[in-house]
């Protein structure tokens, strides 16, 4: 989608609010969930249309864990790191998505653009541990290899796909 499309689509979002002040995190909010993170142009235009500081509208974007400032891959990956997880291990599971992934130091979404890896405090399915969900389907009882052959699935569903476009 062209940029100019995107804020346009987020000036239309910020207007639903009235361009009120109040509503900021439910602006961004509903910005993020129709493109997966908030970017600087988004950000800015927010600030622009509520009367607010650039700064203000960033610090709020930065102090929700919920919030993202980068692009996220079409698939959200989440492994659960709650207590019952942990315990079951669903470290090796975080570790090995990352690995496959490719993923090396801060970097949470993989070079095709097609996954981001996240960890989750609880996922609040803890009799089916260890639990990761991708794009909030729960995936129970899971192991680094039954992750890895999911993700694989997904990719190969993904070139499918694009054959027949």
């Amino acid at each position: 989608m062209a940029n100019k499309d995107v804020l346009r689509r987020v000036g239309e979002i910020v207007d639903g609010y009235d361009c009120r002040q109040e509503n900021l995190i439910a602006i961004m909010q509903d910005i993020q969930n129709e493109y997966k993170y908030l970017s600087v142009d988004a950000l800015e235009l927010v600030a622009e249309k509520l009367g607010v500081g650039v700064a203000k509208v960033y610090s709020v974007a930065t102090f929700y864990e919920n919030f993202s400032l980068e692009a996220k891959g079409k698939y959200i990956v989440k492994v659960c790191c709650g207590t019952a997880c942990h315990v079951r291990r669903s470290q090796p599971i975080y570790d090995g998505l990352r690995e496959h992934l490719g993923l090396t130091g801060k970097r949470k979404t993989s070079d095709d653009g097609l996954f981001t890896l996240e960890t989750v405090a609880c996922l609040g399915a803890c009799g089916l541990s260890p639990v990761m969900t991708v794009n909030d389907e729960v995936y129970p009882k899971m192991t680094p290899e039954s992750a890895i052959e999911l993700i694989e699935s997904l990719r190969a569903k993904e070139g499918e796909s694009d054959g027949k476009a």
